[in-house]
């Protein structure tokens, strides 16, 4: 049924949660699992980040870390993606690169709110494939 799956992480509990879905997912259908982090230089301002990289290292070593501890987690073999710009636009691209089946990301992201996040939110709006939230 899926090939290909994959899953957007920020590291938040919702996120998380994505994460084992995807992991099970995948090792139910054999499938390849990508896994995407992206630095949200949006939500900052690029004319504010430029001459920063220091800041921008940092946002890029956290979500390597995030993407490494997937990697830890998984009983199969992930590739992973770290991107900056908007997220739901790096996903949708990464999502249509690798010809992803399936899209797995959390309802919502590091921000404390009880509705849907905002990139789950236009990740299901303007990515022309199937998502999954958790």
């Amino acid at each position: 049924m899926y090939e290909t799956i994959l899953v957007a992480t920020d590291g938040s509990s919702a996120a998380e949660r994505a994460v084992d879905g995807a992991i099970d997912l995948a090792s139910t259908f054999d499938a390849e699992l990508h896994a995407i982090s992206v630095v949200d230089t949006s939500r900052y301002g690029d004319s504010m980040l430029s001459g920063t990289e220091g800041v921008i290292d940092e946002l890029k070593g956290r979500a390597e870390v995030v993407l490494e501890e997937v990697e830890t987690r998984a009983d199969v073999d992930v590739a992973t993606e770290v991107r900056h710009g908007r997220p739901h636009e790096e996903i949708g691209e990464y999502a249509d690169a690798i010809n992803a089946d399936l899209l797995v990301l959390g309802n919502r992201g590091l921000g404390a709110s009880d509705q849907i996040g905002s990139t789950a939110e236009r990740v299901v709006r303007y990515v022309d494939r199937p998502v999954l939230t958790a």
